[in-house]
């Protein structure tokens, strides 16, 4: 058989109810389109935190007090007192694999200014942490060593808490009360946006951890540690290293339980991006169920092509056309809805998805392998639900169809 003039004869009988043609097609269109703006959006989503992630630092490692046990009652990890500033000392000489390390203590509530108040945090850490969450002072200074060593009331403020509190007038110089301290303005923080988590990297003010410590928290712990690896490769050996020195800071025995714990920023972008990919699965999964109803409407209408056209099977098969002859024919008119429509349902997922990211401004990534997977699926789904009408046409006995009216 030629399979050429297959085509043309499929592409005759397309021609020939063109509007029903493209009804026909009209559910793949839109499942393709579908599936291609769903992955778009889930890869764009995954890209989105994996970029925001990076930002807050890719080598950025966490140290927290586990909760202590007292009187047979697990304390929570707020309760907890287990860290010292005597544990940044030691991982400051003891871990070769780890740059820059910091103490942190953080505290809540209302910043005020005049008649102005903002509810906030307030972050104290030493000069390293900036290089650690990759935070740039936008105007003014950071806090001095001898500021940190005398519990200066001294800060510097991120630019939401100066968009409430200040509006446009420059804070630098000016005085924010946090509780019942009052804080001299000494720097902007550069602008960070929000972080993977929704969370706003700009509404904070930084001190140096021994005012917060002393002045505001009245304690002598420090709530968690903030460090980062020297580089991306190193990692895993500065996780090590840590633990390691944590352990013996805290003379931890061997079968111990460790009193802390320890988290990495790769582990949160792994975790954040296998969320994700769960998420990207079962949007593809939902909008290629419009796929599996576009096959089925397709096949309802070969069904109705092969009553239609009973009597001209019944003619084909009487002057030698064979069954499989018939039934390529029928298939290939299937594959052919289906490949039209995946092509037009392609231009037009991507078209949406250009649409919807400069509009709605939403972060999206089309990558080839979904628009080839849309393409295949489609193709896979013409073959699927064309063949069953296609093998009915050819298996219809030639007098009883040149006799059906």
């Amino acid at each position: 058989m030629n399979y050429l003039n297959s085509i043309k004869i499929a592409l005759n009988a397309l021609k020939r109810n063109k509007f029903r043609a493209f009804l026909t097609m009209l559910g793949i269109i839109i499942g393709v389109a579908s599936v291609i703006v769903m992955l778009a959006i889930g890869q764009g989503s995954k890209k989105s935190i994996q970029d925001q992630m990076a930002g807050m630092g890719t080598n950025l490692i966490f140290a927290f007090p586990g909760g202590e046990q007292k009187g047979g009652v697990r304390m929570g990890n707020s309760d907890a007192q287990s860290m010292k500033l005597s544990d940044v000392e030691a991982i400051e000489k003891d871990c070769p694999a780890i740059s820059d390390v910091s103490p942190e203590v953080r505290s809540s509530g209302q910043a005020v200014v005049g008649n102005q108040n903002w509810p906030t945090s307030i972050f104290g850490v030493n000069n390293k942490y900036f290089n650690i969450r990759k935070y740039t002072i936008g105007s003014g200074r950071s806090f001095t060593e001898n500021e940190i060593n005398t519990y200066a009331k001294v800060c510097l403020v991120g630019k939401t808490v100066v968009t409430n509190l200040f509006g446009k007038i420059n804070p630098i110089g000016q005085t924010v009360r946090f509780g019942n301290i009052p804080l001299l303005i000494i720097g902007i923080l550069g602008e960070k946006g929000e972080n993977g988590m929704g969370q706003d990297q700009d509404d904070l003010i930084m001190a140096p951890y021994t005012t917060v410590q002393k002045r505001i928290l009245a304690i002598t712990h420090i709530q968690s540690i903030a460090a980062s690896a020297a580089s991306e490769n190193l990692n895993a050996a500065a996780i090590d290293q840590l633990t390691k020195s944590l352990r013996s800071s805290h003379k931890l025995k061997d079968k111990a339980a460790d009193d802390f714990q320890v988290r990495s920023q790769s582990e949160m972008v792994q975790t954040f991006s296998s969320i994700s990919d769960i998420m990207t699965a079962l949007l593809g999964a939902i909008s290629g169920i419009s796929l599996l109803v576009g096959g089925i409407g397709i096949m309802n209408i070969m069904y109705v092509s092969v009553t239609e056209r009973t009597r001209e099977i019944g003619l084909r098969l009487s002057v030698g056309g064979r069954g499989n002859d018939i039934m390529m024919q029928f298939l290939i008119e299937s594959i052919l809805l289906n490949v039209f429509g995946g092509i037009i349902g392609i231009s037009l997922g991507i078209i949406a998805t250009k649409v919807m990211s400069s509009i709605l401004n939403w972060p999206v990534v089309i990558t080839t392998i979904s628009v080839v997977m849309a393409f295949l699926v489609c193709s896979a789904i013409g073959i699927f639900f064309g063949w069953y009408p296609a093998r009915k046409a050819a298996s219809l006995n030639p007098i009883d169809a040149l006799r059906y009216e």
